[in-house]
């Protein structure tokens, strides 16, 4: 099948990208870097999904996975707004398969920046909008919501032994995942389900569940 993915040159979107191409799909990459895979099977177009007139025409995309985000930088625009620019352009047609939106566990509890979580949450929404849509042709669309994900983004947290400690507490597993358990999770909701539609897939470690107990001894 043909994937096109954004935000593919590091991180969770490189991963999924890597996982699709292990298993013999042809794979699209649309970021504003140059190319972080090399690969037969691989194309990647240097394009910022926020400059809606440039998408490329693509044709015959099988499934949709909305990677590429920012972090407390213009966090609507490219989150939330580019999301749905990029949906309508190749994912809102006949012989579309799956469609996977990357959230966040953000976008459920309103923990972080403010338009960071705000743009995270509108993709919880704007996936159910899409999947009442994408239904007539068969298809699926949800999003996979992930906590903590070991990705050079998070490396200034990572790299702090205090701050860590604090994450770790307040995460039940104790640990973050790896940006290839995110892509497992990725190519399950988009080649292996066929069923479940419009949800919002919350894989956080626990963190969201944590609570702090206090009663009387």
């Amino acid at each position: 099948m043909n994937i096109l993915i954004t935000g593919t040159t590091q991180g969770i979107g490189k991963a999924i990208a890597e996982r699709f191409l292990a298993d013999g799909h042809s794979v699209i990459g649309i970021d504003r870097q140059d190319a972080g895979i090399v690969h037969s099977r691989y194309t990647h177009i240097v394009c910022d999904v926020r400059d809606r007139e440039k998408l490329p025409d693509i044709e015959n995309v099988d499934i949709l996975i909305n990677n590429a985000g920012t972090q407390n930088e213009d966090d609507i625009e490219t989150n939330l707004k580019a999301l749905i620019w990029v949906t309508e352009k190749y994912g809102i047609r006949e012989n579309i398969k799956s469609i996977l939106n990357i959230g966040s566990a953000s976008g459920h509890t309103g923990a972080e920046f403010p338009e960071y979580a705000a743009s995270k949450g509108g993709v919880l929404a704007y996936t159910k909008n899409v999947a009442m849509r994408v239904a007539k042709f068969g298809a699926t669309c949800n999003s996979l919501d992930p906590g903590g994900v070991l990705t050079p983004l998070n490396k200034c947290v990572m790299d702090d032994p205090e701050l860590w400690a604090q994450i770790m507490n307040e995460t039940p597993l104790k640990k973050w995942a790896t940006p290839e358990e995110i892509a497992e999770w990725a190519y399950f909701l988009t080649v292996t389900n066929t069923f479940c539609t419009g949800q919002n897939i919350l894989v956080d470690g626990g963190e969201s569940i944590n609570y702090h107990f206090i009663w009387k001894e």
